[in-house]
């Protein structure tokens, strides 16, 4: 997918898009502390990475809520992070606001790599579009599907059964 809808607007992406079945691609994200996390910092776990445009808004805002509460229900061999170009301050604030607790938030607002080797970089924006990625604990991409219209929220039993194959 090239290209992404918000409003109806078209809006094109940047970057690469992984394939399912491949070696996920690295990232460089920051946390809420400044500390650099890339995907080994999960090696061993299921992750899922929902790609979010900002939890400032209230279709990020459910979303992350959303698989904070299904966290709860997952296996401890998985994790959630929410990647937005949002500051890791911001990201803390929210999450204090928000009870969020089991989503680590993480920031790709300095370098958008993680926006450019998922291909969810929105060039008109350069804010992320929003998808959801699940890596299995060997780092293989199992799972990708980016929303068409940014306004939408993921189909979160899709994307819940993919990681439960997983553990």
């Amino acid at each position: 997918m090239d290209t992404v809808t918000f409003q109806g607007n078209t809006l094109h992406l940047t970057g690469n898009q992984p394939v399912v079945g491949q070696k996920a691609p690295d990232f460089t994200l920051l946390a809420n502390d400044l500390a650099q996390v890339g995907l080994d910092k999960f090696g061993g776990k299921v992750l899922v990475l929902a790609s979010v445009p900002s939890l400032d808004t209230p279709v990020c805002d459910m979303e992350v809520r959303r698989f904070n509460t299904e966290a709860a229900a997952l296996s401890d061999k998985v994790r959630i992070a929410a990647v937005s170009c949002d500051l890791p301050f911001a990201q803390t604030r929210w999450c204090g606001a928000a009870g969020v607790t089991a989503v680590q938030t993480l920031s790709d607002h300095y370098e958008t790599s993680f926006g450019k080797n998922y291909g969810v970089l929105i060039k008109e924006l350069r804010l992320l579009a929003r998808a959801i990625f699940v890596v299995d604990a060997n780092g293989i991409l199992a799972y990708s599907r980016i929303v068409p219209e940014v306004k939408h929220e993921p189909d979160y039993a899709a994307a819940l059964a993919a990681v439960k194959k997983l553990i």
